[in-house]
């Protein structure tokens, strides 16, 4: 096993995503496949958690009775998680609120009912958060709400402003420190965090604090944006500083960084939300959106979270950070379109032009099949299933003539990918999708998430789907990038004096601005070398 890796979290809708992400764990340790159980994990709270509770789960061991009954406790009903940082909330009920506002709750479980599967009933990602909470994994703050017209945490240097107090400094080490301890090797941290908002500002102190206490570890972080729509001119504006600002923060404090969104773009012109063949979500609901992200991010980081693992989170990030490219884009099919009862190359070879998967890093999608390096993971598939039985007859395809699982999508990255660098794993255990995981899927799946040529008269929940998912460094960021600085170069500063007065020089925007537009030229190929030289002209 790589070691362990502690996990932060970093505003609402990070804790959204976060809460169905260890829901799909907890379930996992619940499940038998592949044999063996999921890592031993450990995950660390964040420092500025919310009105509902910054999305945790317990540390294993530690001292003191109360510490250890909650690590009990943790260790019998789900695996280690993570600690979160949201803006305190008024809003709530049930158990959930009570764990945010309490002084030291012990752990306990959110109730999750029946409204909040369709998604009725859902206010705040603690509503369908399935798993126990350690005390030490919460921390709230108070100077600013979650929702309403006024006291948001809107604009980075309001983030950045929090960690300059030395007190909350102080709480976030001590909340660090209570989970790095207890891991017996440490490979690095995951960051989950809003990046939209002034949590966008947080993160970057926090990815800061990271890199300069704990040099040497990894540190993957994920800018998280929910999709939003018939937003003001201000919110848009806001919206747009704080995410180039966090991109080039971020990122330069990670490991590797990677927008995470399933909307369209995260530029001034609005753009469609991503699409799923074979899921009928509702974009407006975080509750749905964050469920695919979960999906993907649990998929994504598989390789160097499984016991069984050789490679590490550095490992990873090394692969695609290469040249100064420090940002990766994600790829996802959820799920992916795996047929009953046929084999692995005969659904390969049905996408030989282009991969059946949806951009999920916010960017109007070029289908170019073209990138530097990637790290692919497909789960949910046989190894069984590999083959295609005729006995006695060549082989339909190359890919049919492969003698496992790995060396058929290795051998399908290189026919579709030429030239660039592809890593892949291959895990049997699926992605599961019980409760309280929406159940949004097509009537065409069958229980295990498998392709039918028809509905079946008697249709069943889906509890599990194979996933096919993606990180990679690819030209389509120099789009995403090079966009985002093009939007912001169109916007008068002097209009948003209220977002500079927050902490945030104009000087040291500008400069920013100046790091994006290099590190989008870091993607660059000949054709967006040209469109960038024209642009400037």
């Amino acid at each position: 096993m790589p070691g362990e890796v502690v996990t932060l979290q970093l505003g609402q809708y990070a804790g959204c995503v976060g809460a169905h992400w260890w829901g799909l764990q907890a379930a996992a340790l619940r499940s038998p496949a592949e044999g063996r159980r999921a890592p031993r994990r450990r995950a660390a709270p964040s420092r500025a958690g919310g009105g509902r509770p910054g999305h945790a789960h317990a540390a294993p061991g530690g001292a003191g009775a109360e510490r250890r009954r909650g690590l009990a406790e943790a260790r019998r009903r789900g695996p280690g998680g993570a600690g979160g940082l949201e803006d305190a909330s008024s809003a709530g009920t049930g158990s959930a609120s009570t764990a945010v506002s309490g002084a030291s709750p012990a752990p306990s479980q959110l109730a999750v009912s029946q409204d909040v599967y369709s998604g009725g009933q859902v206010r705040v990602w603690s509503d369908y958060l399935n798993v126990h909470l350690h005390p030490k994994s919460i921390y709230v703050i108070r100077q600013y709400m979650h929702d309403g017209e006024c006291g948001c945490l809107e604009a980075f240097g309001q983030g950045e402003s929090l960690l300059q107090d030395p007190s909350c400094t102080e709480e976030l080490e001590d909340r660090l420190h209570f989970y790095v301890e207890e891991c017996d090797y440490l490979q690095g941290f995951q960051v989950l965090c809003d990046l939209h908002d002034g949590f966008s500002g947080v993160g970057a102190k926090v990815t800061e604090l990271l890199c300069d206490e704990y040099s040497g570890k990894g540190i993957l972080t994920w800018g998280l944006t929910p999709v939003t729509s018939n937003v003001g001119d201000s919110q848009n504006s806001y919206r747009l500083m704080n995410t180039a600002l966090g991109i080039v923060r971020l990122s330069s404090h990670s490991s590797l960084f990677c927008p995470l969104s399933l909307s369209g773009s995260l530029g001034l012109k609005p753009q469609p939300p991503v699409t799923f063949p074979y899921i009928n979500y509702d974009a407006s609901l975080n509750y749905h959106s964050s469920a695919i992200l979960a999906a993907a991010l649990d998929t994504l980081t598989a390789p160097y979270r499984l016991c069984a693992s050789q490679g590490s989170m550095m490992h990873l990030a090394e692969t695609l950070n290469f040249s100064g490219r420090k940002v990766a884009a994600a790829w996802a099919s959820v799920p992916f379109p795996a047929l009953h009862g046929y084999s692995l190359p005969d659904t390969l070879s049905a996408y030989q032009q282009d991969v059946p998967w949806s951009l999920l890093s916010s960017c109007r999608e070029r289908k170019v099949s073209c990138c530097f390096a990637q790290s692919v993971v497909l789960r949910g598939i046989c190894k069984e299933s590999h083959t295609s039985s005729h006995p006695g007859k060549p082989p339909a395809s190359p890919l049919h003539a492969c003698e496992s699982t790995e060396q058929i999508l290795q051998r399908y990255l290189r026919a579709v990918f030429p030239g660039a660098f592809s890593t892949c794993h291959v895990l049997e255990q699926p992605c599961n999708t019980l409760p309280p995981y929406p159940q949004f899927f097509s009537p065409l799946l069958t229980r295990q998430g498998f392709l039918l040529d028809k509905p079946p008269r008697y249709s069943s929940a889906v509890e599990s789907i194979p996933v096919l998912a993606a990180l990679q460094s690819s030209p389509v960021l120099h789009t995403l990038l090079h966009g985002l600085y093009r939007d912001l170069q169109r916007l008068n500063p002097r209009r948003w004096a209220s977002f500079f007065s927050a902490g945030v020089e104009e000087a040291d925007f500008h400069e920013a601005l100046e790091e994006l537009r290099t590190l989008s030229q870091c993607y660059e190929t000949g054709a967006e070398a040209d469109e960038a030289e024209a642009d400037s002209d």
